[in-house]
């Protein structure tokens, strides 16, 4: 069972009848861990520190370390400088994952590999029917993560790499 983070926030909320102001303290559980892989050897960096972020990470990482069409893989090893759009200034990119993958002819391909949820690789609804502060949210996100992906693909290009997104569609979750 992998570790549980508990996040704990606290929520108010006026009570339509009586005006008053209910609070209550609500958990709910974020997936986080360390991996530890079964075959350390084909990890590319320090496989005494992995570390997934998410359940579908996690998922993706058993699946690199016991594919044996994978013969080596990386979570966030490789660095893409890029610009963001929302301020202009130039930050660093970590792609989840690097894998270099031996097809059955012999040959070998490189990928670097973003895990999203679909809502944030499809983008914020363009005209929403109010800008509220989380749909200005998303928008910004996506942004982000548009020059990031911009940033990644011209990264691989430039070295015979594929740059992909996989969603809950492609983890089958």
């Amino acid at each position: 069972m992998p570790p549980l983070a508990a996040i704990a926030f606290m929520k108010l909320v006026i009570d339509p009848a009586t005006l008053n102001i209910l609070g209550g303290i609500y958990l709910f559980m974020a997936y986080s861990g360390i991996y530890k892989p079964t075959n350390p050897k084909k990890y590319r960096g320090d496989p005494t520190r992995i570390i997934y972020r998410s359940m579908w990470e996690r998922k993706f990482m058993v699946f690199c370390d016991n594919n044996d069409s994978i013969v080596e893989w990386g979570s966030e090893e490789v660095i893409i400088p890029y610009r963001c759009p929302t301020d202009g200034r130039v930050h660093r990119y970590y792609p989840d994952f690097y894998i270099k993958v031996k097809s059955k002819d012999g040959n070998t391909s490189k990928y670097l590999i973003e895990v999203k949820p679909k809502k944030q690789v499809a983008g914020p609804v363009e005209k929403p029917k109010r800008k509220t502060a989380a749909w200005k949210r998303e928008v910004l996100t996506y942004m982000k993560n548009r020059a990031k992906w911009a940033a990644a693909e011209d990264f691989c290009e430039d070295r015979k790499m594929k740059f992909l997104i996989l969603t809950e569609d492609h983890l089958g979750v």
